[in-house]
């Protein structure tokens, strides 16, 4: 096997930030890290979103710092799935993953399963360690997993976790959600076209200060109106990751169906 196979995609991790000045240091530090560990060529792109603190001093700061950081800024907040897709569109590498400013994710942890990125196009944590959320927290996560995995044909364990992406079949989808869905919204158009997934443990810490955002009365409007719109989309329109597409022939599911072809 030569080096060249054993070498690992170069990887993009997007950290969208509100209000995180007391986090986003921490956060950025143990990514930066995580890429030394594992011999990842990494960039961090910090994105703050419209935030009131002194997050985006203290990102240019890390920026200044690391040439491998990079700083984007928007005046007012657009939301975590558009700040997401900002990142996307800046992103310069391979693969791309998002790891929240508050440092409740361990990229550590989030990238050990990193090099099976050579043989699939997504790669999709769940979590281990349930325990650390509140019981009100688990029982909507696994509701909503519930509806999400009845309403598309999906059998996923979680949807919102540190998906790690090939963006090459990333950028070929139309994004509508622009908050918390997101991330299932990408998951069920990239699966639902034949896209290569792989589910993995990943550890979560506990939130060391702040509230999340995604248990508000905002964040449930906005997910119910883009379920309900990616759910006319595919059941309805049927134009959200129909199987008859052709795959990208630079995902990793196209390079292991031409193997297949080629051997049998």
């Amino acid at each position: 096997m030569s080096q060249r196979s054993l070498e690992l995609p170069s990887l993009t991790v997007i950290m969208p930030c509100l209000n995180e000045e007391s986090s986003v240091a921490a956060a950025a530090g143990a990514t930066l890290a995580a890429f030394d560990k594992y011999s990842i060529d990494g960039e961090l792109i910090i994105v703050n979103d419209g935030s009131t603190d002194r997050t985006l001093e203290i990102a240019t700061g890390l920026m200044k710092a690391d040439r491998r950081i990079r700083v984007l800024s928007h005046e007012k907040p657009w939301g975590v799935g558009a700040t997401f897709w900002h990142g996307v569109q800046e992103a310069r590498n391979d693969y791309v993953m998002w790891i929240a400013g508050d440092n409740e994710n361990d990229p550590e942890d989030a990238l050990i399963y990193y090099y099976m990125s050579r043989d699939t196009d997504i790669i999709v944590p769940f979590i281990h360690n349930v325990e650390v959320r509140s019981v009100l927290r688990r029982v909507v996560s696994s509701l909503y997993r519930f509806i999400i995995n009845v309403s598309f044909g999906m059998n996923l364990n979680y949807t919102n976790g540190a998906v790690i992406y090939n963006v090459a079949v990333l950028r070929e989808i139309n994004l509508q959600s622009v908050g918390f869905f997101y991330q299932a919204e990408i998951l069920i158009q990239l699966i639902r076209a034949g896209y290569l997934y792989a589910e993995t443990p990943h550890f979560l810490s506990r939130r060391r200060s702040g509230k999340t955002k995604a248990l508000t009365l905002k964040s449930f409007f906005d997910v119910t109106k883009a379920y309900l719109h990616l759910m006319w989309d595919v059941h309805v329109r049927r134009v959200k990751g129909r199987r008859d597409a052709a795959l990208n022939p630079k995902s990793a599911t196209y390079r292991r169906m031409q193997a297949y072809t080629e051997s049998a």
